[in-house]
């Protein structure tokens, strides 16, 4: 309670806050990035984590009943369209006949977030919380440099069986974009520094995609425009992402003849990738290994990756 300059007696509401630790903040990550894949196994660790189960519980009665929950709330778009308040409620009603209870911190969380979710929805019926709340979840993900966060980073693009998922990289990518140009166009966020330059239209690489070889590769006739994505992929905050994209390549390297590394380097603009591509041994069509699935779903992964960061160049597709 003030006094106001003029006399009256003013009474400040802040509601009920809560504040939470990072490693409540790491947990919540961690368990979304765990949602989109459905390692339901991974969301019930991540549940103790946060407590909502206590220590030492048996999880084995609690892992089918929760993996029930999050399969209604999934159905229909996934992990972007969940209905928070309806999810909320779901399990709260775990808590009768389980040893699971909503920690006070998040039952705030879930008060705050569903009255937000429940004006949105009156204005727009397809609002979906998560998939707003994605474009800053993929900015953590993307440039905190926490092992946790890296992890789940990794985990968010690989998964459970260890594979490099295309669709989940673009995907992250994308929402990072979204995040910077919100963040531009709304002024809620510092712009300047590092970040100014993610969000930059026309990009110069100062770097390559493959270390070693930091001059091999000749530059496009053309300067690339490159979008968000490729320009912090290509800066130095970007360096642990890109040992994804390094790995799919060196797999990509071992799966193709050569002529096929000239048509993927031909999507990236490169007029005159030979410097790079010369230092592979020329083998007769007889000694080339079998193209196997596999190697088709990394060349697969490696044309969309190349597609999507090349967005707008005078050269986006890959033959073959």
């Amino acid at each position: 309670m003030i006094r106001t300059p003029d006399g009256k007696l003013c009474i400040l509401d802040f509601g009920l806050v809560t504040k939470l630790t990072d490693d409540q903040k790491y947990g919540m990550i961690e368990a979304i990035a765990h949602l989109i894949h459905r390692d339901y196994d991974a969301i019930v660790k991540d549940f103790v984590k946060l407590g909502f189960i206590p220590e030492g519980v048996n999880l084995d009665p609690i892992l089918p009943v929760l993996a029930k929950v999050f399969d209604q709330a999934l159905e229909g778009g996934g992990a972007k369209n969940i209905n928070f308040q309806e999810l909320a409620a779901d399990l709260a009603q775990i808590t009768f006949d389980y040893p699971f209870k909503i920690p006070p911190y998040f039952a705030l969380i879930i008060r705050a977030i569903g009255v937000l979710e429940g004006i949105a929805l009156v204005g727009d019926p397809e609002f979906a919380i998560v998939d707003e709340a994605y474009p800053y979840i993929a900015q953590r993900l993307l440039t905190d440099e926490s092992p946790r966060l890296r992890s789940a980073l990794r985990y968010t693009i690989y998964g459970k069986t260890g594979v490099f998922d295309a669709e989940r990289f673009i995907d992250v990518m994308q929402a990072f974009e979204n995040f910077i140009s919100a963040a531009k166009s709304g002024g809620g966020e510092d712009m300047k520094g590092n970040m100014a330059e993610l969000g930059a239209i026309g990009f110069q690489p100062s770097t390559s995609l493959v270390p070693a070889f930091p001059m091999a590769i000749s530059q496009p006739e053309n300067p690339i425009k490159a979008r968000a994505a490729l320009s912090f992929l290509l800066s130095d905050r970007g360096d642990f992402f890109r040992e994804f994209i390094l790995d799919e390549i060196v797999k990509a390297i071992d799966a193709v003849s050569r002529e096929q590394l000239l048509q993927i380097a031909s999507s990236f603009g490169v007029r005159n990738p030979v410097p790079v591509f010369g230092m592979v041994p020329v083998r007769s069509g007889a000694l080339l290994p079998t193209i196997t699935e596999e190697d088709r779903i990394i060349l697969n992964n490696v044309e969309k990756v190349a597609k999507f960061l090349t967005a707008g160049t005078a050269n986006q597709t890959v033959n073959g």
